[in-house]
């Protein structure tokens, strides 16, 4: 749905970013009592959770202890969304993940071995776009119809609409991974920053090439926990410390942004302190694709279903509210554009859709590799 922008940014810009929408109604967890055997309990020696000695950790690799995990919110997260709600139990098997997101210079090997052209390089078919678009929608001009993706662009003055996200994003005709920001802009000199301008469709094919895949939701929480039981971020609960721990928008947003973590736009990577796992980037600085669709009922139907899911993948169809058509996947980590005003999805539990050919220059990727891929 990228090229759908051109025709109808505001629109598609709201449903990108439909996951930093608060939804008006908070559903509650069942009643428990107070000896209610775990269902957990039973299950849980099976899974995998040391790494098995025949198989190395592969280079720029980190294994991830398998365990069990309370998937979603947390009780005292106050900022917690409707869409991560209620948590629900799941045992995830170990697995190893990248320490740090695909940088621009990984991703430039990849590109230098395959030839692989990416979603935001590619020419327009307007044949292909209109099928995307309302019946009868004119064709624009060819001016127009040219490759680009999605730009951050700082507002002048206050804006009392938070929700109307076209006022600091721009379709940006020549935008891509080697010009993050515009054709004007370069990733010279910026081989360790993390690679944006990705869709999912090149993270999997980078996946492909790299004998690797994306994490699932499950797994990403896992990781990001590093250990941790029941805090809102990865570090525990002082919030205090978020300018010291991730990249993050400080100050009015969209207005001004003080710096205060250092950083205005994107930091290279391991720009500071990993979980406990040796993880880098858990919270902030680029969004990371997950391999889950993304529907907003899914907490909800899991718990209700009563199932401890063992390695769940997600949802098994996209929704999205107020685009029943969407087919988007979900996103973690939140971005540097994160503020406490504005979507605070430096939380574990914080998740957003995106469309699968979106491309925007706070979203990039991780992946993961398990013992059976490598076996």
């Amino acid at each position: 749905m990228q090229k759908f922008f051109i025709v109808y940014i505001p629109i598609v810009i709201s449903l990108i970013l439909l996951g930093c929408k608060e939804e008006a109604k908070k559903p509650a967890d069942g009643p428990k009592t107070e000896n209610e055997p775990s269902p957990i309990a039973a299950t849980a020696a099976s899974i995998l959770v040391k790494k098995p000695e025949s198989i190395s950790t592969p280079e720029g690799m980190v294994w991830i202890p398998g365990g069990q995990l309370k998937q979603g919110a947390v009780q005292q997260d106050k900022m917690a969304m409707q869409h991560e709600k209620p948590a629900i139990d799941v045992l995830v098997d170990g697995f190893f993940m990248d320490v740090t997101e695909v940088t621009n210079a990984q991703f430039k090997n990849f590109v230098s071995e395959t030839g692989y052209i990416t979603t935001a390089e590619r020419a327009i078919d307007w044949e292909e776009l209109k099928k995307q678009v309302p019946e009868g929608t004119e064709k624009p001009h060819d001016s127009v119809l040219q490759p680009g993706a999605l730009t951050f662009k700082k507002t002048k003055t206050s804006v009392p609409n938070l929700y109307d996200f076209s006022q600091w994003w721009n379709w940006t005709i020549g935008a891509d991974w080697k010009h993050p920001n515009g054709p004007g802009s370069s990733i010279v000199g910026k081989d360790d920053y993390p690679v944006v301008q990705i869709s999912f469709e090149d993270a999997m094919a980078y996946c492909e090439w790299a004998g690797r895949r994306l994490p699932t939701e499950a797994e990403w929480e896992l990781a990001a926990r590093a250990g941790q039981v029941g805090t809102t971020f990865f570090w525990g609960d002082d919030i205090t410390v978020l300018k010291d721990r991730a990249n993050t928008w400080e100050g009015e947003f969209p207005v001004t942004n003080t710096k205060a973590d250092g950083f205005e736009l994107r930091a290279p990577v391991k720009s500071y302190p990993p979980n406990d796992y040796g993880l880098y980037d858990m919270a902030g600085n680029v969004w990371e694709w997950t391999s889950d669709w993304y529907n907003t009922n899914y907490y909800k139907e899991a718990k209700a279903s009563g199932m401890v899911q063992r390695n769940p993948q997600g949802a098994k169809a996209p929704f999205t509210p107020n685009n029943p058509l969407a087919k988007e996947r979900v996103i973690k980590g939140g971005s540097f554009l994160c503020s406490a005003s504005y979507c605070a999805s430096y939380r574990i539990s914080a998740r957003m859709g995106s469309s699968m050919d979106s491309s925007l220059e706070h979203t990039g990727f991780r992946t993961v590799a398990t013992a059976a891929m490598l076996e």
